[in-house]
């Protein structure tokens, strides 16, 4: 089964075809993005898999726009990966948020694209371009079956007491404000795939997860189940992150509010994209960036790392408290992958928990799939690259062949 995965954000559309044969059996035929939708210069890369990348530049009013552009470029004679487009069985989308209506992937319907859009209040910069693409696709291709995959839907399992917020209740009840988390699909991969490198059992386990890059957060998994998580109601809660600020005391947002005379429109913009690694150094939001000027000296680039590795290693021992132990913690994304001196920071100190950290090893790898930890160590260590793009394939592949069923 050939499943086109679509990633689109509010100017942006990621790709990937995978040809599925089993849940275990698959193959990458082509991955790509387009970038700049709206512009006169927006830009298609196509990366079909033994063949050579194609780019192209030109006016891309829309989405739909966009994705015929994919599709023409997925049967092109010379580097194309389809016949025709019949060849496409289904396709996933990815949907930033599913409120408290999924709790899991869901066949695409009526119903579907209408909770979809009773989401807008909640991701106004990803829901509406992720139906875009819903709808986009129906256009094209109204006969094939399509699947959303939910950020959040992994994280619908945490109890009240991990997810409420100590607000008047009534904002519960009137406007389901309360933590839902993001990250979920990679959370759920990484954690499945540590236990099959690692042999734990992963409905009978207690695992923290970190998916670590320019967003940033960390999930407490008990027993195969999302337990909690550090993002909230939106992603600006938790972690330290590239221009986020995370954690942060709201009476001393409101007293800046105050002292400077910002909007409620000035202030999200402060905590969400002029905040963390970016806000403390003037350097960068990109980690590579701030360990260079750290390297050179930089007295707020080192203590940005400090601060970025410190939260992280904050929920990790909260979480192992909350869950009455641990068995892996696990490092993922942009940053969990690469940069190893982030990995040893928040492991270092950790022996008290049953962390041996293999500080060698840990130097020489690069977004591969590593156990960290040494062999006598009684928590594993482990660092693991998510791929969202093949849980969403597998959840279409799943749900399409269900309903085939």
């Amino acid at each position: 089964m050939k499943i086109l995965v679509l990633n689109c954000g509010s100017s942006s559309i990621k790709y990937q075809v995978i040809d599925m044969k089993s849940a275990g059996d698959y193959t990458l035929l082509v991955k790509g993005i387009v970038e700049r939708i709206g512009l006169s210069d927006a830009i298609l890369t196509h990366k079909p898999a033994g063949k050579g990348k194609y780019e192209t530049v030109r006016s891309i009013p829309d989405h739909t726009s966009g994705i015929g552009l994919i599709l023409d470029a997925l049967v092109d004679p010379e580097h194309g990966v389809l016949e025709c487009i019949s060849e496409i069985a289904a396709v996933g989308h990815r949907v930033a948020h599913g409120g408290e209506y999924f709790k899991d992937s869901a066949l695409v319907d009526k119903d579907v694209k209408r909770k979809i859009e009773a989401c807008f209040e909640l991701a106004p910069l990803h829901n509406p371009a992720n139906l875009k693409g819903i709808l986009a696709m129906e256009n094209i291709l109204p006969n094939t079956p399509q699947v959303a995959v939910f950020d959040t839907s992994f994280h619908q399992t945490m109890p009240p007491e991990n997810f409420m917020y100590a607000l008047p209740y009534r904002y519960y009840d009137e406007y389901r404000v309360r933590r839902y988390g993001f990250h979920g699909t990679s959370h759920k991969y990484v954690a499945q795939t540590a236990c099959r490198l690692t042999g734990l059992d992963f409905e009978k386990s207690k695992i923290v997860t970190c998916h670590i890059g320019s967003g940033a957060s960390v999930t407490a998994i008990l027993n195969g189940k999302s337990f909690d998580t550090s993002m909230g109601f939106t992603p600006v809660d938790g972690l330290i992150m590239g221009t986020r600020c995370g954690s942060t005391d709201p009476g001393a947002l409101i007293y800046i509010a105050e002292k400077e005379g910002l909007n409620l429109n000035r202030l999200s913009e402060m905590i969400n994209k002029e905040s963390g690694m970016l806000g403390i150094t003037n350097v960068s939001s990109d980690m590579r960036d701030i360990r260079a000027a750290a390297e050179s000296g930089n007295e707020r680039a080192q203590l940005a790392i400090r601060m970025f590795a410190a939260r992280i290693k904050k929920f990790v021992g909260s979480y192992a408290a909350l869950m009455q132990g641990i068995d892996m913690i696990v490092f993922t994304g942009g940053i969990g992958e690469n940069d190893s001196t982030t990995r040893a920071l928040v492991s270092e100190g950790l022996e008290f928990m049953g962390v041996k950290f293999n500080e060698e090893l840990n130097r020489e790898v690069h977004g591969t799939d590593t156990l960290l930890s040494l062999p006598d160590s009684r928590v594993k260590v482990a660092v693991i690259a998510t791929n969202e793009e093949l849980v969403i394939a597998s959840d279409t592949f799943r749900l399409t062949k269900k309903r085939s069923e």
